[in-house]
């Protein structure tokens, strides 16, 4: 899968900011197909930085959204800002 087709958008509510912020985490909503690797792979292509751990879960609605805890050298706040999320 091609990274732009995996990373749908960043989500940004009070809990997402406080995992960004606390445990270096991005929420994303991702495609229902990608798998974690995939997830990993794109995140790290699109946003310029190393992947330590990605949690996925199946909302309600039907939709996939990946938590990706980056490793520690790199801030999730930092791209947060890159993106124009915080």
């Amino acid at each position: 899968m091609d990274a732009y087709d995996v990373v749908l958008y960043p989500l940004m509510t009070e809990v997402a900011s406080r995992l960004l912020e606390t445990e270096n985490k991005l929420v994303l909503m991702v495609n229902i197909r990608a798998t974690k690797h995939d997830i990993s792979r794109a995140v790290e292509e699109l946003y310029e930085v190393r992947v330590e751990k990605v949690n996925v879960l199946i909302t309600p609605r039907g939709e996939k959204k990946a938590f990706v805890k980056l490793h520690p050298e790199d801030k999730a706040v930092d791209v947060a800002i890159k993106l124009g999320i915080l």
